[in-house]
């Protein structure tokens, strides 16, 4: 007889709730839209971009986590 294994049907693992990933979509977020947002404040003259673009990153970075560990998922538990 043989030893092979059959494969498995069982669908593909839904990511696991890595903080880490949480963490660095969130920074990545924050600092890249808050540098763009100062980087426009000192262009334009104005002082209320960076805490826009900080605001939109940390925005943005929530969603990409939602999105991050709510794939395939559509509500199952």
């Amino acid at each position: 007889m043989s030893d092979e294994e059959t494969p498995s049907s069982s669908p593909p693992e839904r990511p696991k709730g890595d903080p880490w990933n949480a963490f660095g979509y969130l920074v990545a977020g924050v600092l890249m839209y808050g540098l763009i947002g100062g980087l426009l404040d000192r262009w334009l003259g104005t002082s209320f971009l960076v805490v826009i673009g900080i605001l939109f990153g940390a925005g943005l970075g929530l969603y990409m986590t939602w999105v991050r560990f709510n794939a395939n998922g559509h509500g199952e538990q």
